[in-house]
């Protein structure tokens, strides 16, 4: 069968024109203004540039990877990085091209990718080797004050490179270092709330809806009710309980059981949660669109492949649209959140997980480190039950990483009253 497989093939001309574009494509693709490690920080991990390492952070948008290049060249070193098959055709593969450049190798979602794998194992038994990961996985949760669940894969590939490297270094280890990306808009809040106002206002305006008085906070839970009130017309759902939460997962539920039905999916799983299903569908979207060779992917046209496209936008704005996150911490960065997703709703922008345009407001990226993992000290155990200890591996690093993400909160604070609902 033919390879889809795209390797790394490092090249240094490329390699220091992106060192030098860094900075500045944060500025114009994601109006990141500034990247902020605190001086021990960057102290404690330039001692870990000779290490085997993993690099392993939360992923809500399409900044991270830019930030972790970041990192590297605070480091003195250089990362390999994974990327979705798709996104090296991106411009009749020229992107692809760049992407080798630095380091970045290809992953097929979905199916037994054994080469990426196999590449993963060897990046990180290498004297010195690197990857980054984002454990989330795809898609992102564009909500930067949670953590969705952990994928375990990569940690059963850390266990396999650290065997690899020990066939040569018995004294051999691989080290996890943690990070956590916290975004903070720097606009002052007087001048972010005008700003939410006037934003809010042309989606009012759009849906023929008043702001009636009600604070900022009313106003998009309004706002999100006349979506979801719409949505459920649209779908002909039938309002059986008044909960909020309860009619937003109808919503999404709804849209992507209908989805997986039209294009006949045989391990789709209806007891799945959202995140689960919206995976097993577009990960089938990426396979048609590479030309995946397997008899099990659906025939679609492409005007069906555009509308489950747009569906499944729509059914992820649903799954971002979480109330309660908003209601108890409702700060500009949570306000912004849920503003891309009324803006790709009512609007019809391109969300910026998919290339729109930069956020709204200028912001800091400010990096948090953990401690650091070794796979060593759970090597031993690993060999006598795997199950049980990737389980307890994954569980300490997202205690750590809840930790951080934790003290990150601390960077912002609310712009109205927490839990001034009133009547929306």
């Amino acid at each position: 069968m033919k390879t889809f497989f795209i390797p790394p093939e490092f090249n240094i001309a490329v390699a220091w024109i992106s060192d030098a574009l860094n900075p500045f494509t944060l500025k114009t693709t994601q109006n990141i203004q500034e990247v902020v490690i605190k001086p021990e920080d960057k102290e404690r991990i330039l001692k870990l540039r000779d290490n085997r390492l993993l690099f392993f952070s939360n992923h809500p948008s399409q900044a991270e990877p830019m930030i972790a290049y970041y990192i590297a060249n605070v480091m003195a070193t250089r990362f390999h990085y994974m990327a979705t098959r798709r996104a090296f055709d991106f411009l009749n593969g020229m992107v692809g091209k760049w992407f080798q450049g630095t380091g970045t190798f290809s992953v097929m979602p979905g199916v037994a990718d054994k080469e990426s794998m196999k590449m993963t194992r060897y990046v990180l038994s290498q004297p010195s080797g690197k990857l980054v990961i984002f454990p989330e996985g795809e898609p992102m949760c564009s909500e930067n004050d949670n953590l969705m669940p952990f994928q375990s894969g990569i940690i059963k590939l850390g266990f396999s490179a650290l065997s690899d490297a020990r066939e040569t270094d018995p004294t051999a280890d691989i080290t996890i270092l943690p990070a956590f990306i916290k975004y903070v808009i720097m606009t002052p809040k007087d001048q972010v709330k005008k700003n939410l106002e006037n934003h809010i206002s042309k989606i009012e305006a759009k849906l023929g809806a008043s702001a009636g008085g009600r604070n900022l906070l009313r106003r998009f839970l309004m706002v999100g009710r006349i979506l979801q009130e719409q949505a459920e017309k649209e779908y002909g759902i039938e309002v059986v309980n008044d909960d909020y939460n309860y009619r937003i997962g109808k919503i999404r539920h709804t849209i992507l059981d209908r989805l997986a039905e039209k294009m006949k999916l045989k391990h789709y799983d209806l007891n799945a949660d959202a995140i689960q299903k919206l995976r097993s569908i577009t990960t089938t979207l990426e396979l048609i669109e590479v030309n995946y060779p397997s008899p099990d992917l659906p025939k679609l046209t492409p005007k069906e492949l555009e509308y489950i496209s747009n569906e499944c936008i729509k059914a992820y704005d649903f799954i971002v649209m979480k109330p309660d996150y908003l209601i108890s911490y409702p700060t500009p960065e949570r306000f912004y959140e849920w503003l891309e997703r009324f803006e790709s709703m009512v609007l019809g922008t391109t969300p910026r997980m998919l290339g729109g345009e930069p956020h709204h407001e200028p912001r800091k990226a400010h990096v948090f480190f953990g401690k650091t993992f070794q796979f060593g000290d759970y090597s031993e155990h690993y060999k006598k039950n795997k199950s049980e200890v990737v389980t307890k591996f994954l569980g300490d690093l997202r205690k750590e990483m809840q930790s951080m993400l934790d003290e990150s909160q601390k960077l912002t604070s609310p712009i109205v009253e927490p839990g001034d609902i009133g009547g929306t």
